[in-house]
């Protein structure tokens, strides 16, 4: 018997649904979708007692989850030099698929042109509603420069309290790097205790995921409630395009990066379908966080890998994100009659390179690095107004969905490659994992 997996007698179709939490994710979906829609009033007042502790709850945790695993998984590691290997691997992979996703989102929005046709005036636009935005952008919308010192925290405890993933990534690697040049005794010393902690830091976030269907109803009955049903038809041929880039990205490009690595992509989006279903139902990729990363490793992942790649790329490897930002500016050109030439392409994607890495931790950072981006390309001819983003703020929580769902799924697709890339992986442990998910047990 592997470690990590049990086998027993399968239990019948209807006691393994219901005791799946997958399928009680997908019910409260459905009846949070029902109450929206008979009860709009009362599906709104439910986001304060459902979605909004639970978020809240998720946030307290990440950071502490974070911190403990990345340095559990350094001290880990044989030594700083495999530390480097895998370090220097992981960073070249984001680059090159961040790369990718922008480039796949621009021929998409010139492909399919989403807002051909709309002639749309941007002097009918309230620019009240973009200034929130574009004053947040000016803040986390810079130059690489900036973006570093920006990793570098004030003081040890603001990252937990507020969230901020890139900070708290941040101070976990430079101490586990000190630490790693102590004594061994002295080592193991510091590693047990916050290997302990570690563990009670994953036995509450499990109690907590128990209380996700709840959670996905209440984000339904209240998006469904405030925006109505017929939400769901604005523009739909944008989040049409917007759905089949990212397919396209996850089962074509990433699909082929697993067949050239002998994965199935298939069975690998089957084996995480329960993190993807939650992060869609919460609009949160933080709330699947954690348990993918203790699921990767669980099938066979190094402890090491997944505790550096996975928190690295929900920071520096948004990949359905740089899809929404590059395609979001080719539909806004074309609502506009903004005519953009291959060189304006070509601009906007060696700006976003950048600025997509550079609202880390923002809630709606998407939407900032946009509004930001456009601000960046100036005025003349193929600027893009920034107020133009308005346009999009009534199908974005839609969009934003996508882009949750996308980063998680690129994410782990990207500790996958990297583990194998690094040998950090157990094949036979992980192949059978992805093949009997139904026998799979987290440990």
């Amino acid at each position: 018997m592997k470690k990590g997996l049990i086998t027993s007698k399968k239990p019948t179709v209807a006691r393994r649904l219901t005791k799946n939490l997958a399928f009680w994710v997908i019910v409260g979906i459905i009846a949070g979708i029902i109450v929206g829609i008979i009860a709009p009033q009362f599906g709104i007042s439910t986001k304060e007692w459902t979605i909004d502790p639970f978020i809240k709850a998720l946030k307290w945790l990440i950071g502490p989850i974070i911190f403990t695993t990345i340095i559990c998984g350094i001290l880990g590691l044989e030594n700083l030099r495999t530390l480097g290997s895998l370090g220097v691997k992981t960073v070249i992979y984001f680059e090159v698929m961040s790369t990718f996703a922008l480039i796949v989102g621009v021929l998409f929005g010139e492909g399919f042109k989403p807002g051909h046709g709309m002639n749309l005036d941007v002097n009918a636009l309230d620019s009240s509603l973009v200034a929130q935005y574009a004053s947040e952008s000016s803040e986390h919308i810079g130059s690489i420069k900036s973006i570093l010192l920006g990793a570098i925290p004030n003081d040890p405890l603001t990252p937990f309290l507020t969230g901020n993933t890139l900070q708290v990534l941040f101070m976990a690697v430079v101490i586990s790097i000190v630490v790693s040049f102590f004594r061994k005794d002295i080592k193991e010393k510091i590693f047990i205790p916050i290997e302990k902690l570690q563990n009670f830091f994953f036995r509450i976030l499990t109690i907590l995921i128990y209380y996700s269907p709840i959670a996905s109803f209440g984000a339904m009955a209240f998006l469904i409630g405030k925006f109505g049903f017929e939400t769901l038809f604005n523009m739909a041929y944008l989040l049409f395009v917007m759905l089949f880039a990212c397919l396209f990205f996850i089962f074509v490009v990433l699909g082929i990066l697993c067949a050239l690595a002998k994965v199935n992509i298939f069975k690998f989006m089957r084996f995480i379908a329960r993190e993807v279903l939650i992060v869609f139902a919460t609009s949160s990729s933080e709330t699947a966080l954690a348990p993918l990363m203790k699921k990767l490793e669980s099938a066979g992942m190094n402890r090491g890998a997944v505790g550096l790649v996975v928190p690295m790329g929900y920071s520096f490897n948004l990949d359905a994100t740089n899809i929404y930002l590059s395609l979001s500016i080719a539909f806004l050109s074309q609502a506009f009659n903004i005519p953009l030439s291959f060189e304006h392409y070509v601009g906007v994607v060696i700006i976003l390179m950048i600025a997509s890495k550079g609202a880390v931790g923002v809630t709606g950072s998407g939407f900032i690095v946009l509004a930001g981006t456009l601000q960046a390309m100036g005025k003349g001819p193929g600027s893009i107004p920034a107020v133009s983003v308005a346009a999009l703020l009534g199908v974005d929580k839609f969009m934003s969905d996508m882009r949750a769902v996308g980063n998680l799924c690129g994410n782990s697709v990207a500790c996958l490659i990297v583990s194998i890339w690094d040998k950090k992986i157990d094949m036979d442990k992980f192949r059978y994992a992805i093949d009997h998910p139904d026998e799979f047990k987290v440990v």
